[in-house]
């Protein structure tokens, strides 16, 4: 299957949630803005990539379309979900007008609003617009990425034509502009704009009026620029990175949205001067930017009802808060499960180890960290307190460039070691060492993960952190760390696998194994959870692997270059797909049964950026119990009813049939079950600190109502321990740094 055509129906699968209405009206809401965004940013960067490679004769690997051709198909199969989008939205807006808040337009509102509105927009609106009428002396503008304009055709006195062009705001004026009267009602400030054009170009005949988005290119190429940079100092990196990206906003446009009658002489106008082809025009009736939806939401917090009910991330039951990670880690493996467990456990890591006299080093892998990073605080603490931190920072992480460039500064002036990707290839691991030296013995903490280090993200998406101490395992740590510190990549490692020499490799080895088991008569098994699937040489791998018997389980979120189900080819081979609640991100294999079972968790998808232009690891669950628990949240999300759907041999996707399951509220239910088993429920607020919720059941009551999977142990009441509360500041990081208060 087609890459840009899989990730399609990914978001289509996306664009379900919002019309699904087993999901609240404001939780649907958001997943019209999310389908929204994440198509603006597959433009920019996916159609973007094949505008610039039509020239160039580039094929598919697995489809054999050319650039050209995988563009039109693209462009045909937008128009279609944009159709949907738009029927969808409109019923959502009507919803929400049952609601009390509604979104109206200027021409059915009532003499005495629209006046209003004029006083309004002739005072508030109108000192701060920039009108322009395009002609000889004044060429066409900028139309700046992802912003609206509202157009006008006009008729000069002499019987001419001109075309007229007015900023909607780009950040300066307020997008909702509440009507007088009762109950709370609004209008978009585009639409009021559009209104009063008459007004704006007074001395003209407003013929025609139109709302445009434009939405440009972001491929810039950043991964092959790197390696220009090799010989820079660092400054001089981080200053060409911001070059850079400053280039992207005035990269080609890739597709056009308007809201309004086009006439076909402002349509042609608009893609002569913007060079871009009719097929890349799409016509919306809705608001053409989704982004004041999450606004409204905000407007009906007090209906609960209208949200999914409110959880956040439990204490996990095998992390004592009364005891330092560091010997927690000794006796066992821990792991993670975000968000459905708090990510304290690891932030206490780090801090404690900043203040360990015996931790020597810690290094660590930041690919992309919050805007109000405590990783990056813990670091600068440990900095400050003598210890030898080293942080490689990616400043290639796509439209995170700038967050980066900023932190890589933090870090430096707080004496951290900061080093970058390596030449052509993102670090995009998400690994941890702390070295210690422990009874005159060296000593390694390792943390890796499948996720980044970012404390905003792992309240949303699904991922995995494991901690041991294994010394094996840290060794291989040591030498990524090493490599990565001279530029160099891992050639060989013992216990890890470490993109790009020695990972697709070692998978391929382990799906040789089982190929080998099924072929001898033996049962063979291979489980994936993916956020996708596109490496063409594992792909044929996996079909191998299908064709001699290993039954092969794939739960892949996104974009997935396999289609199961075909006889004599996949026919072993089941693809399922998970969009719910929480943005599934974690990445397992499993390979083999009973005693040969082995299980990873990785940063890396099967796909070709991942396997051979990223540094990736994947790490071995070696501890039984933890292997267990990963294997049954696996299995969970293959019985997932509610949220799962099924591929289909035509590479349609069919929700799952049977009793309903949903795997993302089962697992919130056994973390909840488990704190209230342990202490009592240990909640974690936005900031960190423990807060009070409303009663919940007992967890009794919890396993009695889990669908799916046995209900969980109930282990045995304990005393209730204290909360640990992360250490905040009142200044901010940055500041504290710059030496402002």
């Amino acid at each position: 299957m087609n890459r840009e055509l899989s990730w399609l129906q990914f978001n289509r699968r996306v664009l379900e949630e919002a019309e699904d209405p087993a999901n609240p009206l404001c939780e649907r809401l958001n997943f019209a803005a999310i389908f929204q965004s994440n198509l603006d940013e597959f433009y920019m960067v996916r159609v973007g990539m094949l505008m610039d490679t039509t020239h160039l004769g580039v094929t598919d690997d697995k489809t054999g379309m050319t650039s050209e051709q995988q563009t039109a198909a693209v462009l045909d199969r937008t128009r279609a979900y944009l159709a949907d989008r738009d029927r969808i939205c409109k019923g959502l807006m009507q919803e929400l007008a049952g609601q009390g808040v509604e979104l109206c337009r200027f021409g059915g509102l009532q003499d005495k609003t629209q006046s209003f509105l004029e006083k309004y927009f002739t005072s508030n609106i109108l000192p701060l617009l920039s009108p322009q009428i395009i002609g000889r002396k004044q060429p066409f503008p900028f139309l700046r990425n992802k912003q609206i304009y509202a157009v006008a055709m006009l008729k000069t006195k002499n019987g001419g034509e001109r075309m007229g062009i007015v900023p909607c705001g780009d950040g300066v004026l307020r997008r909702l502009v509440p009507l007088p009267g009762e109950g709370q009602r609004f209008i978009l400030v585009e639409e009021l704009i559009a209104s009063f054009l008459p007004k704006i170009f007074a001395h003209y005949k407003v013929e025609g009026t139109v709302l445009v988005r434009l939405v440009r290119s972001a491929d810039i190429h950043m991964d092959n620029a790197s390696s220009e940079m090799s010989d820079m100092l660092a400054e001089e990196y981080r200053k060409s990175m911001e070059k850079m990206i400053r280039q992207r906003k005035r990269l080609r446009p890739v597709k056009l949205e308007y809201k309004g009658k086009l006439t076909d002489s402002v349509r042609d106008s608009l893609c002569r001067c913007l060079d871009l082809s009719k097929k890349h025009l799409f016509a919306s009736d809705i608001p053409l930017d989704l982004s004041f939806m999450g606004t409204l939401r905000d407007m009906l917090r007090d209906k609960a009802e209208l949200f999914y009910p409110r959880r956040v991330p439990q204490n996990s039951p095998n992390v004592d808060p009364l005891v330092p990670m560091t010997e927690q880690i000794r006796q066992r493996d821990l792991m993670l499960s975000y968000p459905y467990e708090s990510v304290r456990p690891l932030l206490r890591l780090l801090q404690e180890a900043g203040q360990d006299p015996e931790v020597v080093s810690i290094k660590m892998t930041l690919y992309r960290v919050a805007h109000n990073s405590k990783i990056v605080e813990a670091l600068v603490d440990a900095a400050e307190n003598g210890k030898e931190v080293v942080a490689l920072v990616e400043l290639r992480a796509r439209f995170d460039e700038e967050n980066n460039i900023g932190w890589s500064r933090v870090l430096e002036r707080a004496g951290c070691r900061v080093i970058y990707g390596l030449d052509g290839l993102k670090v995009h691991s998400k690994l941890l060492l702390i070295t210690r030296m422990h009874n005159g013995q060296v000593e390694y903490t390792t943390q890796v993960g499948t996720g980044n280090y970012n404390e905003d993200t792992v309240r949303l998406y699904t991922d995995y952190a494991l901690m041991t101490a294994s010394r094996e395992i840290g060794a291989d740590a040591a030498q990524v760390f090493n490599c990565l510190s001279m530029g160099e990549v891992v050639e060989d490692s013992r216990h890890l696998m470490v993109a790009p020499a020695c990972l697709r490799g070692k998978v391929i080895a382990l799906i040789d194994e089982e190929i080998e088991q099924a072929k001898a008569g033996s049962p063979a098994y291979m489980g994936f959870k993916l956020n996708g699937l596109t490496d063409k040489l594992l792909i044929d791998k996996l079909i191998e692997a299908s064709q001699a018997g290993v039954s092969i389980d794939l739960v892949v979120r996104g974009i997935c270059c396999v289609t199961g189900g075909v006889p004599g080819l996949t026919e072993h081979i089941h693809v399922s797909s998970i969009v719910g609640r929480y943005l599934e991100h974690a990445r397992i294999y499993i390979f083999g049964v009973g005693d040969r079972r082995r299980v990873y968790i990785s940063s890396a998808d099967f796909m070709t950026r991942n396997t051979t232009r990223r540094v990736e690891v994947a790490v071995p669950v070696q501890d039984s119990d933890l292997r267990s628990h990963l294997e049954q949240m696996f299995q969970s999300q293959l019985r997932d009813t509610a949220k799962g759907r099924v591929q289909q041999p035509d590479g349609q996707y069919l929700r799952r049939e049977g009793e309903p399951f949903n795997s993302q509220e089962y697992f919130l239910d056994q973390a909840y079950c488990s704190a209230w088993a342990l202490s009592g429920p240990q909640n974690e607020s936005a900031s960190g600190a423990a807060e009070a919720e409303p009663p919940r059941p007992s967890p009794q009551e919890y396993a009695a109502k889990a669908p799916g999977p046995a209900a969980p142990q109930q282990p045995s009441p304990a005393k209730k321990l204290p909360t640990i509360k992360v250490r905040t500041r009142r200044s901010s990081l940055l500041g504290r740094l710059l030496g402002q208060d």
